[in-house]
């Protein structure tokens, strides 16, 4: 049985011992005899139902309920009123009141109401362990404890509350841009709708629009003679996934733009006006701003489907999830495989953890999916990843062991990276008079790892300025 906390409000101390004594058996209730102290209660610690009088001395009952919803919205919230007065009760249903008793009240007819709510929270928790358990099993990018991570997954966490607001997903290439709109969709009340994917460099710009929206039969020739539902259609109450948005041409851009501001579009070839509700989570690679600024992306589309931008570390800037991840696919490709493996060798591990990976996750997948094919246990050795010694007795390959030129060796007191690091985005961001894009290029960095890192140092005075 999933245990519940009810929290009662009501200023009469005979009404709260009632309920708490009828409820004792089955629930938690914690009694509040004002909502200021109830109000306090649930931002500190969430309880899955409130009972909530309407005539409260201090706060009323309504302008409570008013405060519970405007930080908590999806609180089920029943209100108690001493009589039935048809104005108020409009009232709190309009604020978002799941259902109202009237005193005196009737123990059976308040335990059937509150069943009926916790049956509905019954509901949400099993669709959010369904979630939960979803993320958990297929998003590897997700894998790991690294704070950059984490600010990821708890900003997704947030943004995927919306069922319609867009949002444009930024990082390099192999990092699980895709995955990350995954996880949006199916954190979000669009979950049981479709997701539907578009990577919008695969196709030729001519046959882009028919895609996304569509056209009637006869609208050019080789098209069906039943004509098409297009991709937006598809996505009906769920959502979107435009991969590679920036290799949109500029007309389907412009009426992209008209979808995501008024909900409604047209057939290729048709004059039928359509309405559909979905949301667009977009992502790209490239820098945006520059294009813009050449006159290769809308500005106003950028604002449009970057309402909220979510910016994904790549795998250099998070190299403590490097070797959970890798587990993570060496479990997942052991089964496939039927093969067991205990381990990574440490000058495996030592060559995961140096290694540059401009492939990012995506490299990293496929090195350990090679391994664990040509690997015979019981650990993944160099000689699985394709780097064994060769003949002349000398790796292939060096994960970072010489010291490059220009470069001070370690002294015995070590050195501090993270004040290097800052001195060099500073010098960069001096050198290049502020300008992101170009900071990035002296430090031979993309420009999306070079705002992660800034931002990552933000709170640092000396950048401050810039």
């Amino acid at each position: 049985m999933i245990p519940y906390t009810i929290y009662l409000v009501d200023d009469e101390a005979s009404i709260r011992q009632g309920i708490a004594l009828g409820f004792k058996d089955l629930y938690r209730v914690v009694s509040f005899g004002s909502a200021e102290d109830a109000i306090g209660a649930i931002r500190s610690q969430r309880p899955d139902l409130v009972l909530l009088d309407i005539g409260l001395p201090g706060i009323s009952g309504i302008d409570a309920l008013r405060k519970i919803k405007g930080f908590e919205p999806d609180m089920i919230v029943i209100m108690i009123t001493a009589y039935e007065d048809i104005h108020t009760v409009i009232s709190a249903m309009k604020l978002g009141a799941y259902d109202y008793v009237i005193k005196p009240i009737h123990m059976d007819s308040l335990r059937v109401c509150v069943r009926n709510a916790l049956e509905t929270i019954k509901l949400r928790k099993e669709i959010q362990a369904l979630q939960e358990n979803y993320i958990r099993e297929n998003l590897p990018c997700f894998v790991g404890e690294s704070d950059a991570i984490q600010d990821v997954i708890q900003f997704v966490n947030k943004v995927a509350k919306s069922p319609d607001t867009p949002i444009l997903i930024l990082g390099e290439s192999g990092t699980g841009k895709e995955l990350i709109a995954s996880a949006i969709h199916y954190k979000s009340p669009n979950f049981k709708g479709p997701f539907v994917t578009l990577n919008c460099a695969a196709l030729p710009e001519e046959l882009i629009e028919s895609e996304l929206f569509g056209y009637e039969k006869g609208a050019f020739s080789g098209a069906s003679p039943t004509g098409k539902r297009g991709l937006i259609e598809e996505s009906s109450n769920g959502t979107l996934f435009l991969d590679e948005v920036g290799d949109l041409g500029l007309a389907a851009q412009a009426r992209l733009l008209r979808f995501i501001e008024k909900g409604e579009y047209y057939r290729v070839g048709g004059t039928k006006k359509l309405l559909t509700r979905t949301r667009i989570v977009s992502a790209t690679n490239k820098n945006l701003e520059d294009m813009i600024e050449k006159g290769f992306f809308r500005l106003d589309l950028y604002y449009r489907l970057g309402v909220i931008k979510v910016e994904i570390p790549s795998l250099n800037d998070r190299r403590d999830d490097i070797i959970p991840i890798a587990k993570y696919f060496l479990m997942e490709f052991g089964k496939k495989q039927g093969k067991s493996f205990n381990e990574f060798s440490s000058r495996v591990q030592e060559f995961l953890m140096n290694h540059r990976w401009k492939g990012n996750i995506r490299e990293l997948r496929n090195l350990i999916e090679r391994a664990v094919l040509v690997g015979g246990g019981p650990d993944i050795t160099m000689q699985d990843l394709g780097l064994e010694k060769t003949s002349k007795g000398t790796d292939r390959f060096f994960p970072r062991t010489k010291n490059r030129a220009g470069f001070p060796s370690l002294s015995e007191n070590g050195v501090d990276l993270s004040a290097m690091e800052e001195h060099y985005i500073t010098e960069a961001l001096q050198k290049a008079g502020g300008n992101d894009a170009k900071a990035a290029k002296y430090l031979n960095m993309s420009y999306y790892s070079f705002r992660y890192r800034r931002k990552k140092l933000s709170n640092l005075q000396s950048l401050k300025s810039f």
